[in-house]
């Protein structure tokens, strides 16, 4: 105990004579903060999971030009890629609730009247949009010689597809989706608009209830900045894992081997 009530004192004396920040006021609230960063993380990575696991069968109709497929597919990307995406949240928290048919379908009260799954479900359609986009680009630059030398082992292309291509495609598509986990956390603070209780949340809350202007949104900007290095940093290791075959080669000069000798 006493460690402990040495630090709050010392965060008490900063907070009353040398700083402008009220720290005490952040320690009190710091579980409320933590819990705020549970369903950041959760929202985020759940709408990324799902939306990767939609953009895949998508990436590939589209890729592969298929009929009627593809042109559905490109008008379902533009919508969600080319509109905000406070917009949507909006549509699907206030716009569904709208229609009467809405109200009385089963999804109502389970789904549709919760604002948690309305975010929920405006995430994962925009990140599934632009995963979509992006994977196809990298699956249409797929190498050449990649997909000949799986033909003339007998593949099937079934095979090509989930053996060669894709994973070719992921590991290129690496660099492009550390972004879209980055803007989607970034975007993740849409949530606080429709009640949701998120880091942001609850930032804009203990500004609200103690008349701050500085305290909440800085304590939330340094939990969002934690996050975002360490998903940072996981992305690095992976691509450092599975792109090192990729990076340019360092050639020995002529002559170093005699000097080293």
């Amino acid at each position: 105990m006493e460690p402990e009530q040495s630090f709050y004192d010392y965060l008490k004396n900063i907070s009353e004579t040398q700083s402008p920040i009220d720290f005490v006021l952040i320690y009190d609230n710091l579980d409320r903060f933590v819990d705020g960063a549970l369903v950041t993380l959760q929202l985020t990575f759940l709408a990324l999971l799902v939306g990767g696991i939609i953009a895949v069968p998508l990436t590939i109709a589209r890729a592969y030009r298929k009929p009627f497929l593809s042109p559905a597919i490109r008008v379902y990307t533009y919508v969600f890629c080319g509109t905000p995406l406070l917009v949507q949240v909006y549509l699907f928290y206030f716009g569904l609730g709208q229609f009467t048919a809405v109200q009385e379908s089963f999804l109502w009260d389970p789904i549709l009247s919760s604002p948690w799954w309305c975010v929920m479900i405006a995430f994962t359609l925009n990140t599934a949009a632009y995963t979509t986009e992006f994977l196809r680009g990298a699956i249409e630059t797929t190498p050449h010689g990649e997909v000949e030398a799986a033909k003339a082992c007998g593949m099937s292309p079934y095979a090509r597809m989930r053996l060669v291509v894709l994973p070719s495609a992921f590991r290129r598509a690496l660099p492009a989706y550390s972004n879209e986990v980055i803007f989607t956390l970034h975007g993740s603070v849409i949530a606080s608009t429709v009640t949701l209780q998120d880091l942001l949340g609850v930032g804009r809350w203990l500004n609200g209830r103690y008349y701050l202007a500085y305290e909440g949104f800085l304590t939330a900007m340094v939990f969002y900045m934690a996050i975002v290095f360490m998903i940072t940093f996981a992305f690095r290791l992976a691509e450092k894992r599975f792109l090192g075959h990729l990076r340019p080669r360092e050639t020995p000069q002529p002559g170093a081997a005699r000097v080293a000798a």
